[in-house]
């Protein structure tokens, strides 16, 4: 991997409006552009099953969007989002707690996962010098530019005591938005991110919420709707045509007057695609 020293006039914007901003800046791989939008991703390192899951669903309704992941390499969720946003095509910044050197780089067991973060169009960042080995406090001293960086930071499990609130912190000190993915009350990993949301942090349970606090406009639920039934073929105009009223599948089949295998393969294939949706037994439109 090959360091270079980042002139003062190539920081990032962002770095320099914040209080004591990095002197120095390493970096290796290539900056996302400036037109882009930075989010924080951060959490537990031991996550459980349900951060896994909400980091990974809410980081893939961010497809296609100009943002750039941001986080810092450790275990855990900051590596799950890393992996995901590969996953769909999303750049990826990422700020170890340590040098950039193949030597200093922490922490080892995520050497793979830079390397590909750095294939992939994305940028390890650190402001100290490259043979710095990672220190208690240097992950706090790194979280400020984390947050600095970023329009908003989304936090996903955090402990009562936890580094992840170090950086949400600095966030609502740096007049960045705080989001925040509440979490079970039975598990001491959402002490601390239900602790936030009682201090006034956003709470988060969908990709939309993020877009929306990221300045997107979303379309709306009929726009929506009407982009998937623009397209229909034949034989699903006739089901959106018998369904103006739900009905049971049988009746819905015997409208149609086709084969049943045939009848219901159209309807899964519909139903995949956001068109119907069977509740209580019966299927209406989406």
């Amino acid at each position: 991997m090959q360091i270079k020293k980042l002139p003062k006039n190539e920081f990032p914007k962002a770095l320099l409006e914040i209080p004591q901003p990095p002197k120095d800046l390493w970096i290796v791989g290539e900056m996302p552009s400036a037109n882009l939008i930075y989010l924080c991703v951060v959490g537990s390192r031991k996550f459980t099953s349900y951060g896994r899951e909400a980091c990974e669903k809410i980081i893939s309704g961010l497809k296609g969007y100009p943002i750039v992941i941001v986080s810092g390499l450790a275990m855990g969720i900051d590596a799950i989002a890393h992996k995901k946003a590969l996953s769909i095509g999303l750049k990826v910044l990422v700020f170890p707690g340590s040098g950039l050197s193949t030597e200093a780089m922490y922490p080892k067991t995520n050497a793979k996962l830079a390397e590909e973060i750095i294939q992939n169009g994305g940028c390890l960042i650190s402001e100290f010098e490259p043979n710095f080995k990672a220190t208690l406090w240097g992950f706090g001293k790194r979280n400020r530019l984390m947050a600095g960086i970023s329009k908003a930071v989304l936090i996903i499990e955090a402990e009562e005591r936890s580094g992840t609130l170090i950086t949400a912190r600095l966030t609502t000190e740096y007049n960045r938005d705080l989001l925040v993915v509440p979490g079970s009350i039975f598990s001491p990993n959402s002490k601390g991110v239900n602790k936030l949301l009682h201090q006034g942090a956003m709470p988060v349970t969908s990709s939309e919420d993020v877009l929306e606090a990221l300045g997107f406009k979303l379309e709306k639920d009929e726009e929506k709707q009407a982009k998937l039934f623009a397209d229909l073929l034949p034989e699903e105009k006739l089901v959106v045509k018998i369904l103006r009223e739900p009905c049971p599948r049988d009746d819905l089949i015997r409208a149609l007057k086709m084969p049943t295998p045939i009848a219901n393969s159209l309807l899964s294939v519909m139903e995949i695609k956001g068109l119907i949706k069977e509740e209580m037994g019966e299927i209406k439109l989406a």
